[in-house]
This record gives structure tokens, sequence and C-alpha cells, in this order.
């Protein structure tokens, strides 16, 4: 048998094609399980990924057998696909990626790397007969794999801002367009008002008769949560976590999950690499990859560490805006360091503006620079901090 890695690594697989009609045929093919689970679909440029960590937790919690599809990995493909927060097993997976491979080639469709493992997800969450889903978008909404679902319980949509403008547009009502592609007819939708992508969002929901749920603010900070005026332990750092959690509550609310169950799942949310700070290393670990998420980084940054001389390790994709992220990351007297990490798609130091060439140190052993002296942030690609703090 050939392991998942392989198959979804390999040139023909790891690419990129928007579209519904290939999945949607190999599903049909499969008896259309999507159509079996009981949906919560989540899109959204930044903050997706903390929503539907947060809202696996609180179902857990509530006692509801909980399937969690997410994108992208750290180390493994099997954290994409976990049942009560436990990640498929390795030879679970190598079988599932075969047998939906299988299925695709007697269909005679081609599928790429992430309509592979949502065909997967599908499959598998109905075959573990999961009570609720939380699934998450890999890019976009409209055109992305996930959509194939018909009937929502609910869609989710969390802060849109600039990114993969070469696939999603290049203004925020362009992206937003794409990000309201996931609202149903009749199905309800979360939205914070303050959302940039809001009135393209509205303008959809009420096209479709959706109902629109505004959520009511939550409050993050010193390791509390604040919801509706009762205070509880939560694991997330960061106060814009705030906008997240109220999305995510909103969400677990309408499904009738009571606070205290809520306020259960708070406690052992687990979502690495997003403000994760280890204060004997003095090290932040954050995978900001765009403006925003750099926006929302600095702005952490000088909350709770205004007055200490930092040091940056940063990487990125060569998609993404290298120039505005940091510009909003980089203060004069902060050191950078460069780090081109192992992806064909990596920035390469050649590639960075001028003016970063000049300030960054290249770095081939990031690790070494994490002294415990200066506060380090590691932070940028996903795929370079899966390959820098890899536990193998």
């Amino acid at each position: 048998m050939i392991t998942a890695h392989k198959i979804l690594t390999s040139s023909e697989k790891f690419i990129i094609k928007l579209g519904l009609e290939r999945v949607q045929r190999v599903l049909e093919f499969l008896g259309n399980p999507q159509d079996s689970l009981r949906v919560i679909h989540v899109a959204g440029t930044n903050g997706k990924g903390s929503v539907c960590a947060i809202l696996s937790s609180i179902l857990c919690a509530a006692g509801l057998k909980t399937g969690h599809f997410s994108s992208p990995h750290l180390f493994s493909y099997c954290e994409r696909f976990k049942i009560n927060e436990n990640e498929i097993g390795e030879k679970s997976l190598d079988a599932l990626v075969n047998f939906v491979c299988e299925c695709a080639q007697r269909c005679e469709v081609e599928l790429t790397e992430f309509e592979i493992l949502t065909v997967a997800a599908f499959y598998y969450f109905a075959k573990e007969k999961t009570d609720i889903v939380v699934l998450e978008t890999g890019l976009g909404g409209r055109l992305d794999a996930t959509n194939v679902v018909k009937n929502p319980l609910v869609t989710v949509i969390t802060s849109i801002s600039r990114d993969h403008t070469q696939r999603l547009g290049e203004t925020i009502d362009e992206i937003a367009f794409e990000k309201a592609g996931i609202i149903k007819n009749n199905c309800p939708v979360i939205v914070s008002q303050d959302n940039a992508g809001y009135p393209i969002v509205k303008k959809r929901a009420e096209e479709l008769d959706a109902e629109i749920i505004l959520p009511k603010d939550a409050v993050v900070e010193d390791g509390f949560a604040f919801l509706d005026n009762k205070k509880h332990a939560f694991a997330l750092l960061g106060s814009y976590q705030g906008e997240n959690l109220a999305l995510a509550y909103a969400a677990a609310k309408l499904l009738g999950i009571s606070q205290e169950a809520a306020a259960k799942g708070l406690v052992s949310v687990k979502h690495r690499f997003r403000m994760e700070y280890q204060a004997e290393k003095k090290l932040l670990i954050d995978g900001c990859h765009n403006p925003d998420g750099a926006r929302v980084l600095r702005n952490f940054l000088d909350e709770n560490f205004a007055n200490l001389p930092k040091k940056f390790i940063f990487g990125c994709l060569n998609n993404k805006e290298c120039g505005q992220i940091l510009k909003t990351l980089i203060r004069e007297n902060d050191e950078l360091f460069f780090y081109e990490f192992n992806n064909k798609n990596a920035l390469k130091f050649e590639e960075l503006p001028d003016i970063y060439k000049e300030k960054a140190s290249q770095t081939t052993d990031p690790k070494s620079e994490i002294d415990g002296q200066t506060l380090t942030v590691v932070c940028g690609s996903l795929y370079m901090l899966g390959e820098i703090f890899n536990p193998d």
C-alpha cells in the first residue's frame, strides 16, 4: 500500500484546482456520505482555525461525538482528521486515502491533494457516525471542495482580509464574495458586524433568506474569557481571540450547548502555533502569514512585551505579501533572521524587498537563534513552523 503522504505530496496531486465537480462525482459514487452529516461550515481569511478549534473543544465537552476537519497540518496529515480531538492513525489514513484514490480512478476523475482529503473526511466521519462535524474550508469558500455540503446546521464567516489574491480577488469585496459562497438557503450564518466583508456577506445572506446572527462580544485577557458577564479560564492567548470566541460561542448556543459545557471546553482548547508562548525559552510562535495576521501579532507584542528587545525569525511562501507583512511586524530596533524552509514555494532571500535584505540575516538553523535571553518571535508560514518544531 502506498502511504498517504507519498500520494498526497506527489507532483500531480500537490496542486490547487478550485471547483466542486470532481469532488461531487466521487462522493456520488460513494453514496454522498456528506449528506448524512450534521455540519458547521467555517470560512474566513484569519481566525477560522481558532474558531474551529474552540468549537470542537466545546462540542466535545458537551458530550457530542465531534469530527473536526482542518488545514493545513503542522507535522502530519493525520492532524486534519480528528474525532473527539483524537487524530486518525497513520495506517487508517493510508487505507482511507488509497481507497478514495481507487474510487476516483473508477470515476475517471483526477483529484488534487485537498480534494482527496475532503472526500476522505466526509467518508470517514460518516462511517464513524459522528454526531456533528466542524468543517474548515481550505481556500475561499464558493469553489472550495468542502462546499459540497448542501444543508449545514450553520455557517460561520470569520475575519476577512487580503490573502490568496491571485485566486480570490484583489479587493475585500471580491474575497468576501468567495467566502460568502458557503452560505446556504435558509441556513443561519454567524458573522461579526465589524467584519470588513460584512456588507457582502449580509447581501448574500439576504438573497438566500439566511438568518444573520451577530455574536455578542467576548473579551479575552490574561488567560480568561468573559462570556455573558461570567469569567472562565481560557487556554488561548491574545485579546484578538475574543472575536473568534464570540463566533464559536454563538454557534454553540445556536445548537443548544450550555454555558457550563462551553466553559469546560474553553479550558482544553488546543491550537498549536497561534500566539503560543513558551516562557522558559522566551519564545513566541505564531503562524501569521498575511498582513492582517501580522497586525494582530504586532499588537499582541506591543500589549504584552512592549519594553523587551525582540528577535524575529521569519519565513513565508512566495505568494504572500511579504513586504507588507514585514512592514507591519518589524520595528527599527528589532533583529530579523530570515529562514528559507524546505518547501518548493518558500520565499527565497533574494526575493525579499531590498529594505529587508539589508536588515535581515539569513539562518539555516533557526533553533540555534533561540537563546532564552532575548524574546524570540518565530513567525510566518505554518509549513515553516511545522518544519522547525517537528518533534521527529
